[in-house]
């Protein structure tokens, strides 16, 4: 059992020992370490890397001597993997591709946080809206994923339908639309996760849902696993959740394509 996305102090996570101890603790055979980075210098999200601290490109070579400080103990048996999830929008494909080739990850998720601006997990971005104008973030989502995609920038396409977590736009979404990023993922290295992040709290919801997780198998599109834990106390919950899912379903997730 291995969980592929983690967070920790070095963006909006616990600290990096006690999270690597967690997953140590936890059982699993390897944690990957993927804090959240922002690139882009458009006033909005260069706003959120700011208050959020997502500048993992200024501090990755830090993190890196962090992590080989708890490979290189001997009371740990789990494996820890260099990773890093990118904000993704089309207009910074340029620079992310350029820190990525600097930076050289162990591998790379990528994420869509943010339609036109707003980051679909505020609710309080959509409560105003028309329905048309909820639909029409819905498939500006859409698209931003397929380009995501399509780029072929990540190992990893994280959390596949967060739109799900928002009120006003769960269930907005259409077979149709899932048909459109599985036959996306199916031309594609980059393969998607199944995420935890909300699976064990009140919400309940498993990214993806059950009817697009159908939809990627009928394409036969290999899966990855991540608890999208924040919090050391959080890593051995959402891991058992999600070694029971994969069991209950007969599903064989795949490490990252970077870690191959």
């Amino acid at each position: 059992m291995n969980d592929f996305h983690t967070h920790t102090n070095y963006s909006d996570g616990g600290f990096l020992k006690g999270m690597v101890e967690a997953a140590d603790a936890a059982g699993l055979e390897g944690v990957g370490l993927t804090d959240h980075c922002t690139v882009s210098t458009r006033e909005q999200p260069a706003t959120v890397r700011t208050v959020y601290g997502f500048n993992l490109d200024l501090t990755y070579e830090r993190r890196r001597r962090a992590i080989e400080a708890q490979r290189d103990r001997e009371d740990l048996s789990v494996s820890i993997y260099d990773g890093v999830e990118m904000d993704y929008d089309r207009r910074d494909e340029v620079e992310i591709r350029e820190f990525l080739a600097d930076a050289d990850f162990e591998y790379t998720i990528g994420s869509v946080h943010a339609v036109d601006g707003l980051n679909v997990q505020v609710p309080s971005n959509f409560t105003a809206m028309s329905e048309p104008e909820l639909d029409a973030i819905v498939e500006g989502y859409v698209d931003d994923l397929v380009s995501l995609i399509e780029s072929e920038l990540f190992d990893v396409a994280a959390h596949l339908d967060l739109i799900e977590r928002t009120p006003a736009l769960r269930g907005r979404a259409t077979t149709d639309q899932y048909d459109r990023i599985a036959r996306a993922l199916a031309d594609s290295r980059t393969v998607p996760e199944i995420n935890a992040g909300r699976a064990v709290a009140d919400m309940a919801i498993v990214h993806p849902s059950e009817t697009f997780l159908e939809i990627l198998q009928e394409y036969d599109v290999s899966i990855t696993i991540g608890t999208d834990s924040h919090r050391p106390g959080e890593i051995g919950e959402r891991a058992a959740f999600l070694e029971a899912f994969v069991a209950e379903r007969d599903l064989e997730p795949v490490v990252p394509p970077g870690l191959n």
